[in-house]
């Protein structure tokens, strides 16, 4: 079952290849999605695929990379999205 969730992460995070690492693990854990930088400094993750999957990158995304700091992590579930071919970068 394709489950999909909606994350905001916030602290530092921009700047800090945190899109980056996220989708290298989002593509490890097998899922589809995005991470996009916020004009407010978050980052905004969006991923599809296996319950066991998003929950694994929820975990990861509570400390994100070395070099970044979640101070905040809120998370909702989401409606799947169209279209979506692999985990991107956007901007």
């Amino acid at each position: 079952m394709t489950v999909c969730r909606r994350w905001w992460v916030a602290g530092r995070v921009q700047g800090v290849s945190f899109r980056a690492a996220t989708r290298s693990e989002a593509h490890a854990l097998g899922l589809i999605g995005y991470a996009r930088n916020l004009a407010d400094g978050r980052v905004e993750v969006y991923a599809c695929g296996s319950q066991v999957a998003i929950a694994a990158l929820d975990a990861w995304l509570h400390q994100g990379p070395p070099v970044a700091r979640v101070d905040d992590l809120k998370m909702l579930e989401a409606a799947c999205e169209e279209g979506l071919d692999g985990f991107e970068i956007r901007f």
